[in-house]
């Protein structure tokens, strides 16, 4: 992380009559009174500013570097008066960004071999060659890659990071690792396939985030600067705030207009009209989320300024070694698809099953067993917990509507595992109480995240895919022909849920060939 370190020879008694007040520097300030912001310079007055910062009290955390702007902790009370000096061309409140993945790590059922995320096929991937892809580059700002995956590591990838946390290689938070596994898992023979799955494409990993999935505007900022300056054709946030960004807007305008790049960014969780930043930017590609059926996620913003959509309910990727979880129920001779709850702990239990009703009252009667419960009535974590208190060794909780479902135990506590199944399973194993269950949870490289977060890389990597093959195309074309090629969804045309509707790869590619780049 580059930092200011420049001499401050002028004196400040002359800074301090450019402001009009006496110099704020010896007045003592607590954290309390003190504020983040980002202040840019104007042409030719760095210098000057620098030392306006100074007689102001304040502190240069981030040099953004290239955009003549700095990130700076300074008393709230000279804000107004930095913005009031000739050198200073905007100040404002370096807030936070986060990571928009609604979900901790939820396991997947257990499926040996490797498995194609409905994604894929959904957004048309599996019928377009990445063999191309050695002429594109996909800058991911985030969380950072775990570079010892088994479905990553051999993939042509290099980075950066600006935090202080780890290395852009290692992801404390398995956000940036899941982005990444959609974007370009390995086709081999274990986990999951990518959109662009053959090691071809080129990728540059920025770290923003450390555990928390959070980082100020400035980093995110200087993240963008430093995929352009690494030859970025596509940049892909799976992130945002509240609040636009001027700096961050400056730098999506260059990334587009001087560095002919594509800049995508997820719209956010919020399930209403916000509008997220940098989604919300002219120059910023603003993703919407779709599940398995096309449907519109219900958490997914709309907002005039949403574009394009890809997959981001229950979407499979890849998470760093060992931390996602995968799970799987036997009863009798019969496997059933389930997932394990978040916040499961590991083990297998294997005892007699049980009909353990709606879970929502203690009974002795599942002592030693394996506990069969409907969803509805109580929460999971109080089914679980009856069914421990019970005696119950293991857990599984099928629905009361129809399908699978994804589930949390919340802070609760428990010693036994517990799964999800849907609601034919749950019937089917009905008929067969009494017989020999196993409920497994187990440590797994891989886990199933929503959110916009998921739906983004999605378009990031079909816009490189489809850009591969047509490189001579420009940034704003491909950003049309991929709005012009998308499945409409909801009402025709343009719309605030879906966009211009479904990223799609073939329909993309064979567009072009058919009228041009951008027609």
């Amino acid at each position: 992380m580059a930092k200011f370190n420049g001499r401050l020879a002028t004196v400040v008694l002359g800074i301090a009559a450019a402001f009009g007040a006496a110099p704020l520097a010896s007045q003592a300030a607590t954290a309390a009174d003190k504020v983040r912001v980002i202040v840019a310079f104007k042409q030719g007055a760095v210098s000057a500013g620098h030392a306006a910062i100074a007689a102001a009290g304040g502190r240069t955390v981030l040099d953004v570097g290239g955009f003549n702007a700095v990130a700076v902790e300074l008393p709230r009370k000279a804000v107004a008066l930095l913005q009031r000096s000739p050198h200073v061309e905007f100040v404002e409140e370096d807030k936070l960004q986060y990571a928009f993945a609604l979900s901790d790590p939820s396991g997947p059922p257990y499926l040996p071999g490797q498995q194609v995320p409905y994604g894929i096929k959904m957004v048309q991937a599996d019928q377009v060659s990445d063999s191309t892809t050695t002429n594109r580059t996909v800058c991911i700002i985030d969380s950072g890659y775990d570079l010892a995956h088994e479905d990553l590591s051999a993939n042509h990838v290099s980075g950066e990071n600006l935090t202080t946390s780890g290395s852009w290689s290692t992801d404390e938070a398995h956000h940036g690792t899941h982005v990444a596994g959609t974007v370009a898992a390995i086709n081999n023979s274990v986990g999951v396939v990518g959109v662009n799955p053959n090691k071809n494409l080129n990728l540059y990993i920025v770290k923003v985030f450390d555990a928390s999935g959070s980082a100020p505007s400035s980093v995110i900022a200087k993240a963008m600067l430093r995929c352009g300056m690494n030859g970025a054709n596509v940049v892909s946030m799976s992130l945002g705030g509240s609040s636009p960004n001027k700096l961050q807007e400056k730098i999506a305008d260059w990334l587009t207009t001087k560095r002919n790049t594509l800049v995508i960014a997820a719209a956010g969780n919020a399930g209403n009209s916000t509008v997220s930043y940098p989604a919300g930017f002219e120059n910023v590609v603003s993703v919407a989320a779709l599940d398995v059926n096309k449907a519109w996620a219900s958490f997914s913003q709309t907002n005039p300024d949403v574009e394009i959509a890809g997959p981001g309910v229950s979407v499979l990727s890849t998470v760093p070694m060992g931390t996602g979880t995968t799970a799987s129920a036997t009863v009798g001779a019969t496997a059933y698809e389930v997932n394990g709850f978040t916040g499961s702990p590991l083990g297998t239990a294997t005892a007699p099953l049980a009909n353990f009703g709606l879970g929502d009252h203690t009974d002795p009667a599942v002592a030693g067993k394996v506990c069969l419960i409907q969803r509805g009535s109580v929460d999971f974590a109080t089914k679980v917990t009856n069914c421990q208190a019970s005696g119950g060794v293991g857990a599984i909780v099928y629905n009361n509507a129809p399908g699978g479902f994804l589930g949390t135990l919340g802070t609760a506590v428990t010693t036994i595992p517990s799964v999800s199944a849907s609601d034919t399973a749950g019937a089917d194993m009905l008929t067969k109480l009494g017989q020999s269950a196993t409920v497994t949870v187990a440590a797994s490289n891989y886990a199933l995240f929503d959110g916009t977060s998921m739906a983004t890389p999605h378009v990031s990597a079909v816009a490189a895919l489809v850009w591969s093959h047509y490189p001579n195309c420009t940034a704003a074309q491909m950003r049309s022909t991929l709005n012009k090629s998308a499945q409409d969804l909801g009402d025709p045309g343009r719309d605030v849920k879906f966009g211009y509707g479904l990223v799609q790869a073939k329909a993309a590619l064979d567009r072009i060939a058919s009228l041009g780049c951008g027609n």
